[in-house]
């Protein structure tokens, strides 16, 4: 099956196959301990080749997403984990994503600060809310986005290639990533404008001079999502389909805390958001490269 299907070239295309497995395990849709569909299905349902498919089930079992076994297919190991203090939802107060994030784009207005090392996990999540808000489920009068990326032209401890002369090829990844993250969701918000499906969109993307050592969401004002980045050595898979063997961070999977906002000035939860929410604006106002 040829790749020119898809008008997208091969390395567009396994980003695109990736992030969409990605948010299914994320979101539910294919739930810890259940199997991803064969190769073949995958390959027919997303218009790819067999290899692309291969590369990106290389890359989410290097990522602890899944666990391959000839013979056995591809069963889900990892899901997207909030441990949320605040929780009555379950004893062990741990919840998913796909529900926080859907509750939070139920609001009329849906404002969201982000901090993060690239826009990819962040643009899984808006892609899963335009779904929503095209199929008539939810109709959001406004969203508004910042994010704060680190500067283009900061050295950045990760990813970085173990092999001194991988590392050219590494920066170009991550920079691509960066830029079909923040690309892809320029156009989902701006299509939902155009719609009319969202009377008023409004995002806003800023680089500041810091390495991200966590993830930051901060959500309608009230909530706080907060993960730390851990570090970890893994094989990263280049558009050519070539492995590199690389320190890198693990973003979307990662477990996060949930913290929110309530009508005690001094509890835990509304002294973090509210430090969160200062620490967000001071390097917004004070740090960032404003756009020329």
């Amino acid at each position: 099956m040829s790749e020119g299907h898809t008008g997208e070239g091969g390395g567009r295309s396994f980003e695109r196959v990736a992030g969409e497995l990605r948010a299914r395990m994320a979101s539910g849709r294919y739930p810890l301990n259940s199997f991803l569909p064969p190769q073949r299905e995958l390959a027919d349902e997303f218009s790819v080749s067999r290899d692309t498919v291969q590369r990106v089930l290389r890359e989410l079992k290097s990522e602890g997403w899944i666990e391959s076994r000839q013979g056995s297919g591809s069963k889900v190991i990892k899901s997207q984990r909030i441990h949320s203090p605040t929780s009555s939802q379950r004893p062990d107060r741990v919840i998913t994503l796909g529900p926080l994030i859907s509750a939070a784009f139920e609001q009329p207005e849906v404002t969201l600060d982000v901090y993060t090392l690239t826009s990819e996990s962040l643009d899984v999540h808006i892609r899963l809310q335009a779904e929503r808000i095209r199929s008539g489920v939810i109709a959001p009068e406004r969203i508004a986005l910042r994010m704060l990326l680190p500067s283009e032209s900061l050295e950045l401890p990760y990813p970085r290639a173990l092999d001194d002369g991988d590392a050219p090829r590494l920066r170009d990844r991550f920079r691509t990533i960066t830029r079909r993250s923040t690309e892809s969701l320029n156009h989902v918000l701006r299509d939902l404008e155009a719609a009319k499906l969202v009377p008023s969109v409004e995002l806003q993307i800023r680089h500041a001079p810091l390495t991200p050592t966590f993830k930051l969401y901060v959500i309608n004002g009230v909530e706080v999502l907060h993960g730390l980045y851990q570090v970890v050595e893994r094989e990263l898979v280049l558009d050519s389909g070539e492995q590199v063997r690389a320190l890198d961070v693990l973003g979307l999977g990662a477990t996060l805390t949930h913290h929110v906002e309530d009508e005690d000035p001094d509890s835990a939860g509304t002294v973090f958001v509210d430090t969160m929410r200062r620490w967000y604006g001071s390097v917004w106002d004070l740090l960032s490269e404003r756009p020329e």
